[in-house]
């Protein structure tokens, strides 16, 4: 029987992952949190429609191009395995023509800034594509994950100054620090079934020491936001952001030093707060200057 459009949409809500934001969360406020350093402050509804559909469109476009490329694999994990292209119900040549058209609506998004961000957007594009294949061959995959989530704040300082100066590399250095963090933590909900499958992953990589080298991660991450970010004086308001980022990375260490997937799975959805946080004190920051 032929789906009905209805259950046909939910199935490409599915696809896109709709009923799971954290997904665009955790990329949503480094985005913002650029875009507010790199303007000074508000940005504007113009630029914040922009990034904040724009993430959420190249995030979806994302999860059709990784299930395309990972629909074998995915059969074999406990959690994957009824994802809409692994169980069928979805085509792979559906997927990509989700995939396409989301992509080609966020690129119309960012053509209404400047040359210099849609310059930047086409590596973002690429280096989106390339992720889920890496997961073949290289040992941590979750590094060239971070570089294709990264590309938001190197689009939002181009998108508003034109440039993309040394303050915003030094906060994509601290974010991919970041991603390797949370997504070490997602890795550790799949190892088990991963290392069946022969799949790459930081976790499986990082072994025993998967939980220290996420500490490691998450201090490099805030270190790095407040060494960039200083010379802004951005005052108690942020002192207070950072003070709460790390207790909530101290939850994370008490989250997964156990490594249960319930305990490794709750401590990655809930890291949207600690970007939440950090963007929080920088937009207070900037409103009390």
């Amino acid at each position: 029987m032929t789906p009905s459009p209805r259950s046909r949409f939910s199935l490409y809500l599915d696809l896109i992952r709709w009923n799971r934001p954290a997904g665009w969360l955790v990329l949503v406020w480094p985005t913002l949190s650029a875009l507010w350093v790199a303007a000074g402050g508000f940005p504007g509804w113009h630029l914040l429609a922009v990034f904040v559909l724009g993430t959420i469109l190249m995030r979806s476009a994302g999860c059709c191009i990784n299930d395309v490329a990972d629909r074998d694999f995915d059969r074999h994990v406990k959690r994957t395995a009824q994802r809409p292209i692994t169980s069928g119900q979805v085509s792979v040549q559906e997927a990509l023509a989700v995939g396409a058209v989301l992509s080609l609506v966020s690129l119309g998004l960012v053509l209404t800034t400047n040359w210099v961000a849609v310059a930047w957007s086409v590596p973002a594009l690429l280096v989106t594509i390339l992720y889920p294949f890496t997961k073949r061959f290289f040992a941590m995959p979750q590094a060239v994950l971070g570089i294709a989530f990264n590309f938001g704040i190197v689009i939002a300082f181009a998108a508003v100054q034109g440039e993309v100066p040394a303050m915003a590399w030094l906060l994509w250095l601290g974010n991919l620090f970041w991603v390797l963090a949370y997504d070490t933590e997602y890795a550790m909900v799949d190892r088990d079934d991963d290392l069946k499958i022969g799949m790459k992953t930081s976790a499986i990589t990082l072994g025993r020491f998967d939980v220290a080298a996420i500490m490691v991660f998450y201090l490099l991450f805030l270190g790095l936001w407040l060494a960039a970010l200083a010379p802004l004086a951005l005052g108690a308001i942020f002192d207070m952001a950072i003070a709460a980022a790390l207790a909530q990375v101290a939850w994370h260490w008490w989250l997964i030093r156990t490594r249960t997937r319930e305990g490794c799975f709750r401590a990655f959805r809930m890291n949207h707060w600690v970007g939440f946080t950090l963007f929080a004190g920088i937009a207070g920051g900037y409103l009390l200057h």
